[in-house]
């Protein structure tokens, strides 16, 4: 029996809080996790649990911001495996995975072997507009984010960017800033604020030409008798949107290697540049014959 299927067998919930980074998805979830009696988060590349990081490594310690995103995705295969291998040990009955779109916290469940989310919960639905923009002018201007463990927690092992904390009241569903808790409903929560290398050097993107350079040479690198007419690239909060017209030989099996070679592109894209490629849609405007010779 695998992870997966002891994780499945013995009921464990998954849910997701989704939202463009910079949106307070980190400052929110401890919130959210007491509404839904949830113990355990995945923010970030570390799994937390009652306020101590289990296992992982913090996306917020890479020095470039592809990298950061990488380690979100659990890219590196020792950690992803101390992460599975921690969840299979614990007792976690209901956990928080974080995530910039559907698609990263669907592909954060199948590499670290959980159930995906049966609730998705955008950060909308739980933020108002005016604090959207306000986190995202404090990422943005002051390059500050938050790991949802106490301060003392992100020294043992990140002191380098701790920045400062801050503490809350946890009470139903309003939250208080406060120094300290009162009433018997009441629980404190506090977070860490860190300044991460990436965020001081800011942030790397890659330009639509050199993606689609990239999808031009891994049609080619697949099958070099495909021919790309044209390649165009739509992007919004989720990721990339890849669109390829092509000309294909007569007498390749159209529906599996197609979608082999969209695969293949994802594949390749995100494994060299760790940014999220949403979907890629291939259309086939001919079938070319090669005539005998």
């Amino acid at each position: 029996m695998n992870i997966f299927s002891k994780l499945l067998n013995r009921g464990m919930q998954v849910y997701a809080l989704v939202g463009e980074s910079g949106t307070g998805k980190s400052f929110r979830a401890k919130l959210l996790a007491q509404k839904y009696g949830i113990t355990a988060l995945i923010d970030d590349g570390l799994l937390i649990q009652d306020d101590k990081i289990l296992a992982g490594k913090s996306a917020k310690r890479e020095k470039t911001y592809m990298g950061a995103v990488r380690a979100a995705l659990f890219d590196d295969k020792e950690v992803r495996d101390q992460v599975a291998r921690t969840l299979q040990k614990s007792k976690i009955k209901k956990i928080l995975l974080l995530g910039t779109s559907e698609k990263m916290v669907e592909k954060i469940a199948v590499r670290l072997q959980l159930p995906p989310p049966e609730k998705i919960i955008k950060i909308e639905d739980i933020a108002s507009r005016e604090d959207i923009e306000k986190a995202i002018r404090s990422r943005q201007i002051e390059g500050k984010h938050v790991i949802p463990v106490p301060a003392i927690e992100v020294k043992k092992s990140y002191s380098h960017i701790f920045y400062n904390s801050i503490r809350e009241i946890l009470k139903g569903r309003k939250k208080t800033v406060a120094v300290a808790a009162t009433g018997a409903d009441s629980k404190m929560s506090e977070k860490s604020i860190v300044t991460p290398e990436f965020s001081k050097k800011g942030r790397i993107e890659i330009s639509e030409a050199a993606l689609s350079q990239m999808a031009m040479h891994c049609v080619s690198e697949y099958d070099a008798d495909i021919r790309i007419k044209k390649l165009s690239i739509k992007t919004d909060s989720h990721g990339y949107r890849l669109i390829i017209t092509i000309d294909v030989p007569f007498g390749k099996q159209l529906t599996g290697e197609i979608h082999n070679l969209q695969q293949y592109i994802i594949d390749n894209i995100e494994r060299y540049t760790g940014i999220l490629i949403e979907e890629v849609s291939i259309i086939i405007d001919k079938i070319t014959i090669t005539p005998k010779e």
